[in-house]
């Protein structure tokens, strides 16, 4: 739920700094629109659990702290730095948590794969 609510925090902060850093109204709504649409693109694409192209850990890592690393420069560059430090350091915490356990989930996933393929083997060779 957590990570659910950063993920569209983060939008929602790419979507605010196109309203407050653009002249209204061009290209203000080109980029109160795309920035966020381009960003649930990439992580609809790379990041998401049903992701079109999957990637390692590695991959889905560097996706997840490109979106929410503009979403912390954002902050910054509107001048709400306390805000992009705050939601810098939980967005730290969530990916951390998250990346350990996708880790683990990888690594038990690879773990049964060998001994289902090993027990196959050896029910073969008999």
């Amino acid at each position: 739920m957590l990570r659910f609510a950063l993920e569209l925090f983060a939008l929602f902060s790419l979507g605010f700094w196109g309203y407050l850093a653009w002249p209204f109204p061009w290209p203000g709504v080109l980029f109160m629109v795309g920035a966020p649409l381009f960003a649930a693109v990439v992580w609809g694409l790379f990041r998401s659990p049903k992701a079109l192209f999957p990637l390692d850990v590695v991959g889905r890592s560097l996706v997840e702290i490109f979106v929410m690393g503009a979403a912390v420069a954002v902050w910054f560059m509107i001048g709400y730095p306390s805000v992009g430090v705050s939601f810098g350091i939980v967005a730290v915490i969530s990916g951390v948590i998250t990346g350990r356990a996708e880790i683990a989930a990888e690594s038990t996933s690879a773990t049964e794969a060998t001994s289902a393929t090993e027990a196959t083997s050896e029910e073969t060779a008999r």
